[in-house]
């Protein structure tokens, strides 16, 4: 088991395990859960945040509801970080609102404005989207599994033109990635990502 998630209830891991598995998601799953573990410890060890368990939090819940197409995972996944926070962990001292703060605001990807984040907001968006600048081969799957769960729920044609339009605001935006601590590692990659698939 994950070093970070051993101080956690084994049943909060256990729902929030088959929540990642319904429906089937070939991007949005657990696994995607662990490439954030990654970049949490990376940040950890780095610049730090400043609410390590309202942010591991965030980062375990934000794609726990995910349905391709609705406009409102963000919000069902914030509201069942709070019922979980609430059931698993309610003798603690986790800011719940400050969890549920930071999964809604994944909902504003490619139109945020970095100035009105504080270090732990941008560090964890930045660590979810972190994906743009992996190397060729990894964006490329996250790509195609993006492209896998829209399949049957939206049309092709429409996906890849709001996919496309998606990408080309991000490419378009003077900084990627909010912190520098992000920016500094993916930003050339990311780019070199999104000038390839967006055109």
């Amino acid at each position: 088991m994950d070093d970070l998630l051993q101080t956690l209830p084994p049943p909060l891991l256990a729902e929030l395990k088959t929540a990642y598995a319904q429906p089937p998601r070939a991007y949005h799953n657990f696994g995607h859960v662990q490439a954030l573990l990654q970049h949490y410890r990376d940040v950890a060890a780095g610049p730090g945040w400043q609410q390590p368990l309202e942010v591991l939090l965030a980062v375990l819940y934000h794609d726990a509801i995910y349905e391709a197409g609705r406009g409102d995972n963000e919000a069902r996944s914030a509201q069942l970080a709070a019922a979980g926070i609430n059931r698993w962990l309610p003798d603690t001292a986790v800011d719940a609102a400050r969890v549920s703060a930071l999964i809604e605001l994944t909902a504003r990807h490619g139109s945020l404005d970095g100035s009105s984040l504080d270090a732990d907001a941008a560090l964890f968006l930045d660590s979810d989207m972190a994906i743009l600048g992996a190397p060729d081969a990894i964006f490329d799957a996250y790509d195609r599994g993006i492209a896998e769960e829209y399949q049957g729920k939206v049309p092709g044609f429409l996906f890849r033109l709001n996919r496309r339009r998606f990408l080309r605001k991000v490419l378009a935006q003077p900084r990627i990635f909010f912190s520098q601590f992000f920016h500094e590692r993916y930003d050339a990659q990311a780019r070199a990502n999104l000038r390839r698939v967006a055109g």
